[in-house]
């Protein structure tokens, strides 16, 4: 038995219900109505307290008859409309062929597609899970990562998971990411001391040393790249010492990094590194790093294959497989099984007047249904 679910009525539904990160609420209300005649069996949970949360959480579950198992992960949440949009952002209106409203790409109305895609597969295929959270665009602490320590509470572990991140580029069904790289940011402040300018003896100027530790950082070289990944690169992104006098030696000094890194690198590693550069100019530079995910692959194969058969079938196109971009929930999914992402063109996400072709939410349907039935057959 199939159900007839119009992905463009059921993405207009979620981008009426505004869910800026952490999301909780009136959203997940619509997708669990949209899921409950399917046959899913839906469990919600809020996790986190401010300033991160709370944030909510759903998994939802059709059993199938068929051995594998195929997850669908995706995100509620959606960044700040910004002000200049033509039409009320969370008011979904449709101008001549696009679907105007935040979230339109990312990613509601994949979403919607897949909840299309579901409806339209045969109850008993094999077993479906949506995992989708409400804290993706924010610092993704209490969402996929809670949803993943839920699933493993109740031993439900998919065979293969498709992320619905907007990775086309010009056509819908050109890029299929099979992969990213890893992120981490650090945080270098330098000690000194306070002094007048012109008794420079009585102070310890903290602004050279930075600056030395920079041009030692900026001379590093990580890597040329793999097969599938581009060069990891460093780029300084902010340096602060606060000094409104111009006859004052600051005490500190403080600068910010991100290192994008492929998979010959690990977050720690990177950190331990920038620590040891530091401390060969000042033994009293403190470093702090956060990772926000390791790099990882998914080498192509059985998952990225089908994927790429359902889209030709439907579009002729022939995806190319990618590691571009930034982060996304398979830096934390793909620990799982294995995870490729694949949605709508990301031309207007996190823009203002964000938009989605209409006839490509039917297509994303169809692409997804065909990447279920090859699942299971």
């Amino acid at each position: 038995m199939t159900h007839n679910i119009d992905p463009v009525e059921l993405a207009k539904s979620l981008m009426a219900a505004p869910s800026i990160s952490p999301a909780t609420g009136p959203v997940f209300d619509v997708l669990e109505a949209a899921l409950t005649p399917l046959g899913f069996t839906v469990e919600r949970f809020i996790d986190g307290i401010e300033p991160d949360g709370p944030v909510e959480n759903l998994l939802a579950v059709r059993e199938g008859k068929g051995p594998r198992h195929f997850g669908f992960a995706g995100h509620l949440d959606v960044v700040p409309p910004g002000v200049g949009w033509t039409s009320d952002a969370f008011a979904p209106e449709i101008r001549g062929d696009l679907l105007y409203g935040r979230g339109a790409v990312d990613m509601k109305g994949a979403i919607a597609s897949f909840v299309a895609a579901a409806a339209a597969t045969p109850v008993g295929a094999g077993t479906i899970s949506l995992i989708i959270t409400g804290d993706e665009e924010g610092p993704a602490i209490f969402g996929t990562r809670a949803l993943m320590e839920h699933m493993e509470g109740r031993g439900i572990r998919p065979d293969m998971i498709v992320v619905g991140e907007p990775t086309s580029v010009n056509r819908l069904g050109d890029m299929v990411k099979i992969g990213r790289r890893g992120s981490v940011n650090i945080w270098i402040d330098v000690p000194g001391a306070q002094g007048h300018v012109a008794y420079p003896h009585l102070a310890d100027n903290p602004i050279p040393k930075l600056v030395r530790i920079l041009a030692a950082i900026d001379a590093v070289g990580l890597d040329s790249g793999t097969d599938w990944f581009q060069p990891s690169n460093i780029e300084f992104t902010d340096i602060e010492v606060g000094n409104g006098a111009t006859n004052v030696i600051p005490a500190s000094a403080r600068a910010r990094l991100s290192i994008r890194f492929n998979d010959q690198h690990r977050g720690a590693d990177l950190v331990a590194m920038v620590e040891r550069l530091a401390h060969d100019v000042e033994p009293r530079a403190k470093v702090l790093g956060k990772i926000s995910g390791e790099a990882f692959l998914t080498p192509p194969g059985d998952l990225s294959g089908l994927v790429a058969e359902a889209i030709h079938a439907e579009t002729d196109i022939r995806p190319e497989m990618s590691t571009t971009g930034g982060t996304s929930d398979a830096r934390f999914l793909h620990a799982l099984c294995p995870v490729v992402e694949f949605g709508l063109t990301n031309a207007t996400m996190h823009k203002l007047d964000e938009a989605v072709a209409v006839d490509d939410l039917h297509k994303l349907a169809a692409i997804y249904r065909g990447i279920l039935m090859r699942a299971f057959l």
